[in-house]
């Protein structure tokens, strides 16, 4: 077996106090010192493709570390915004405003085909989110995104750029694209979006629609909710491409952004709400999205794939096993996709966890999500100390390795041909069975001689959560018409 080493406008109506351009050079130290603090938890549809590709691991004792702590800072991000209830809830506050049904995306092409774009793992940039590439405005400009299962609001920095992180490449710039155009308040769709905080009332309905995204820590989004076409490279069953054009895709247009994106230009969202780029996508590809992430170790040239619509090959997959997707509490509207366990095995016997540990909490912290933005698998206290612990009863004749910094038990495998390591699976309480290959769950360091376990705890009635390394080789499927959560096992290079 292989284990896998982890390695707007040019005239915006937002105004801040002031305007606060930082240097690159010393606005990286202070996201780097930012990233180390102390992490404290309280009808017929079509297809659409996507090539998502891995960038080069050229550091990665480097990376293990600052993936992990990329992931703390992102679960503490998530917990928080649980808790402040922050960018939830709009459809019914839409409703409540007694506003109109908002527009659908729409293509001049009959026929989209399947979408083919990039998208590369963040490991050796220490960032466990992956990477898409998409072609915005017209004519269209290239610009690299985070995908991300855990939030909604697509968005890209903008020109003119008054607090703007670094990024790769150049800012978008609304002045040069002939199809952007302002969402005005007095657009049903301006009641999407959360206002600044605190809010900047709109002075008159044609003003430009202002938004404020927050995602629980540092990091965040204020500018012009605006509409643009995002050109896509579609892939047609003979196998030549050709560009389409999806027009009035929601977006912010961001004149001031904060946070570690990593180099990216924006985000880009596969929530559960209404912003996200996938149900945006709805009405062209309907109520279904998969993507099958490959291994780690797999060749730098072969792509994971991210789907919109149905999938005939991954519905019949013999396979393929459903869990229900639960809504989290009092939040019918919920960004995140939750599932429900009952019980965890551990070389083939159910551990003894408290039914609570997987519980909703009063405050409507904890549960379980499946999150494509979060490396690891963390599950809460006590159910990671009784999975820990369970693994190192039942691991014999391997020598373990103390003082690896983050990650235990480990153990020294040298020498050794054929390592032998428990099952590790997920019983879910509708009955589904999630079971992993050994790779998906142990880790492997630089050196052929150590293995860890991949998996990490937070604390008690806080937010578990099963992360993209445990995904890698399954096809997983989001099917919120059914809400249901699929999953098969599948060679993901083969896809």
């Amino acid at each position: 077996m292989s284990f896998n080493a982890v390695s707007a406008s040019a005239t915006t109506n937002c105004h801040l106090s002031k305007s606060n351009k930082v240097d690159p050079s010393s606005k990286h130290e202070t996201y780097e010192d930012n990233e180390e603090e102390e992490f404290n938890l309280l009808g017929k549809t079509q297809s659409l493709k996507l090539h998502l590709k891995r960038r080069s691991e050229n550091t990665q004792s480097k990376s293990k570390r600052t993936v992990v702590e990329s992931d703390m800072k992102r679960i503490q991000s998530l917990h928080t915004r649980i808790l402040e209830k922050k960018n939830q809830n709009t459809v019914s506050r839409l409703k409540n405003d007694g506003k109109s049904k908002i527009a659908p995306v729409s293509s001049p092409d009959s026929d989209m085909g399947q979408l083919v774009a990039t998208l590369e793992s963040g490991v050796s940039l220490g960032s466990g989110e992956y990477f898409m590439d998409v072609l915005v405005g017209t004519p269209p400009k290239h610009f690299s995104l985070i995908l991300d299962t855990g939030s909604d609001l697509n968005w890209i920095q903008c020109l003119p750029c008054h607090d703007c992180f670094e990024q790769n490449g150049p800012f978008y710039d609304p002045s040069s694209s002939s199809s952007y155009k302002n969402v005005s308040c007095s657009d049903p769709r301006c009641g999407l979006v959360s206002s600044p905080d605190p809010p900047l009332p709109c002075k008159n309905e044609s003003q430009s629609c202002p938004y404020y995204y927050w995602y629980g820590d540092s990091s965040n989004t204020t500018g012009d909710f605006a509409l643009e076409t995002f050109t896509v490279n579609l892939t047609a069953h003979d196998g030549k491409s050709e560009f389409k054009k999806v027009e009035n895709v929601m977006f912010g247009c961001g004149h001031w952004n904060r946070g570690l994106f990593h180099g990216a230009a924006g985000l880009l969202g596969l929530g559960r709400g209404p912003l996200s780029f996938a149900s945006q996508l709805q009405s062209l590809y309907g109520h279904s999205f998969s993507y099958c992430l490959v291994d780690r170790n797999s060749n730098t040239s072969v792509s994971s794939k991210l789907i919109f619509g149905e999938d005939k090959s991954l519905l019949s997959h013999p396979e393929l096993n459903f869990t229900s997707l639960v809504s989290g509490k009092e939040n019918p509207v919920d960004t995140f996709y939750y599932v429900l366990i009952k019980s965890i095995f551990v070389g083939g016997e159910a551990l003894d966890i408290p039914a609570e540990a997987w519980q909703f909490s009063q405050d409507g912290s904890g549960g379980t999500i499946i999150d494509s933005g979060t490396t690891l698998s963390y599950f809460a206290d006590p159910a990671y100390q009784m999975i820990k612990k369970a693994f190192v009863s039942k691991i014999k004749g391997y020598k373990s390795v103390e003082g690896i910094p983050i990650l235990d038990p480990c153990y020294n495998v040298s020498g050794i041909e054929k390592v032998e390591l428990p099952e590790f699976g997920i019983l879910f309480e509708d009955g589904a069975m999630w079971n992993f290959p050994v790779e998906n769950y142990f880790i492997q360091l630089d050196s052929d001689e150590v293995i860890c376990l991949a998996i990490l705890g937070t604390p008690p009635s806080a937010l578990s959560i099963i992360g993209n390394y445990q995904q890698q080789n399954f096809h997983i499927l989001y099917d919120t018409n059914k809400s249901r959560l699929g999953f098969a096992p599948t060679r993901c290079a083969d896809v």
